[in-house]
């Protein structure tokens, strides 16, 4: 994967604010795989992540305007899928656990089911936990977030980011390991 600067993006947006389409569509690809990821483990359902990123790219577009080069894209609009993955769970209650499969190639039936088990639970663990929490489980675990860069796009202080991923932690680990009802 080729890393992409901060100038890089900022020049393509700024591109596409001045009516060069192709500059963000370089953008769509660039970021929708993340997004996608992003938003999945969000509202667990993969019609719906579509959706959601659909939805986020639009705003995006639409809002361009309010892009500041000087901060990243990634952390942008990565903060306009978030608030629409909320705003998708606010409107619909997900229907069934997020459905992870974390089966590595090569594993015997046996290891193969106990992943996939593990896998479920905490997905389905994942989902019980507040959206408050789940987000920032999200952004730490699974795509990698500083707490700075959490604070960022989420648009709390880093306190707040460290309380919240904090209790979202132990709230999870009482989930998987007591299997107690939320």
């Amino acid at each position: 994967m080729v890393l992409r600067t901060r100038t890089d993006d900022s020049a393509l947006a700024l591109e596409a604010l001045h009516g060069k389409a192709q500059s963000f569509e370089v953008l769509v690809e660039r970021y929708y795989k993340v997004l996608y990821n992003g938003s999945y483990r969000m509202v667990g359902n993969e019609e719906d992540a579509r959706d959601v990123v659909q939805t986020t790219f639009l705003k995006a577009y639409e809002k361009l305007h309010t892009y500041k080069p000087e901060h990243k894209f990634f952390s942008w609009i990565y903060r306009i899928m978030i608030h629409e993955s909320l705003n998708h769970l606010g409107r619909r209650k997900p229907q069934e656990p997020l459905d992870v499969r974390l089966v590595a190639h090569g594993d015997d039936p046996e290891t193969q089911c106990a992943k996939s088990e593990l896998s479920e639970a905490v997905s389905a663990a994942l989902m019980r936990l507040s959206k408050d929490h789940r987000v920032v489980v999200v952004l730490r675990h699974f795509v990698g977030y500083s707490y700075d860069e959490m604070s960022q796009v989420l648009g709390i202080p880093t306190k707040t980011v460290k309380s919240r991923l904090y209790t979202a932690r132990r709230h999870l680990g009482t989930l998987l390991f007591n299997r107690s009802p939320a």
